[in-house]
């Protein structure tokens, strides 16, 4: 595909243009790679047996800078990120490195996922391995309460026109601050934030990593709920509980802080899960009313699923469970 393809698209012609400068060739095919829930988009560009991404991420609705320094953090981590051969802030276009064409998401089955996951853990424990303070912000008390907000503003409010009464808010807030204190009082390290089959690629090695720009510094179990209680794909949870008990393992082992206790570390998983899961019902609502990406509601029975069985174990979650109920929050 040329870029003729793209006529009517200024920023593709401009992408491609920068990017052939930087190459020093005027022979590129470029294709669509993907694009994502922000307003990122990523081009394929190939000559010659060679190929590279190019980013192109609008500088009015997009920053490149933290893309470009979590992108050093994850090379120095010597894990499989995309190098950085060239970049315009200005204009918003990166030229990155190619992992390749198949995320995990693509490929993973049940037949596959312990051979797919080990490595994912691996590298994992690598990246919390390599955690410094002070180079990500924090994933503080403002910000995980700022996510939950999501919930109540865009799903309760948007997507099912619905108010929350006093009690209903009370419920929510009981059960936000539950999981904010548990949040906080885990072990910190480099938070990927959305560690998860869709942004693994098949590489070598494996597993190529993307999708990190909202990286943070915070709770150690996040990245770990991330992997195992996917947005796009669901495991039955006696196989989640092994892989989780095969992470703890193996990161105790590394030297990481965890709990020597195993069912306080899967408590503080199933909890930090909760927090993620009610900020995504709120990000999928968002996206379908704001910026006009309907098909990812389609996936939000899962999270209610997902929050409904680990609230069921947790009595201090009662009243999350008693709020869905109410709303007729149902997978």
């Amino acid at each position: 595909m040329t870029i003729a393809s793209f006529a009517n698209d200024p920023r593709a012609q401009s992408a491609y243009d920068w990017a052939s400068a930087q190459l020093g060739r005027q022979d590129l095919d470029i294709a669509p790679a993907s694009a994502d829930a922000s307003f990122r988009r990523y081009f394929r560009l190939s000559a010659a047996g060679q190929s590279w991404v190019l980013m192109d991420a609008p500088p009015d609705k997009e920053n490149c800078e933290p893309f470009i320094h979590i992108a050093g953090l994850v090379r120095d981590a010597k894990l499989n990120g995309p190098i950085v051969h060239a970049q315009d802030l200005k204009q918003g276009f990166l030229l990155l490195s190619d992992l390749g064409t198949q995320t995990y998401l693509h490929v993973i089955n049940e037949a596959n996922a312990d051979e797919l996951f080990a490595p994912a853990i691996t590298a994992l424990i690598h990246w919390q391995l390599s955690s410094k303070p002070d180079e990500l912000p924090p994933y503080d008390e403002a910000l995980l309460r700022r996510e939950l907000s999501l919930f109540p503003d865009w799903y309760v409010a948007k997507h099912l026109q619905r108010s929350l009464t006093p009690a209903q808010a009370a419920l929510l807030r009981d059960a936000e601050d539950v999981l904010v204190a548990r949040a906080l009082a885990q072990a910190k390290v480099y938070v990927h934030r959305d560690y998860m089959p869709r942004n693994l690629m098949i590489s070598t090695p494996n597993p190529g990593i993307l999708d990190f720009q909202d990286a943070v510094f915070g709770p150690i179990t996040y990245d770990v709920a991330s992997l195992f209680k996917d947005a796009f794909l669901s495991w039955p949870e006696q196989r989640v509980r092994v892989w989780v008990k095969q992470y703890w393992t193996e990161a105790r082992a590394a030297g990481l802080p965890l709990s020597d206790d195993f069912e306080s570390f899967f408590r503080d998983f199933e909890l930090m899960g909760v927090q993620r899961h009610l900020k995504v019902l709120g990000i999928f609502a968002r996206i379908n009313y704001r910026d006009g990406k309907p098909h990812y509601l389609a996936d939000t029975p899962r999270f209610i699923r997902y929050v409904r069985e680990v609230a069921a174990r947790h009595p201090e979650l009662a009243g999350l469970v008693q709020l869905f109920d109410e709303l007729e929050l149902n997978s």
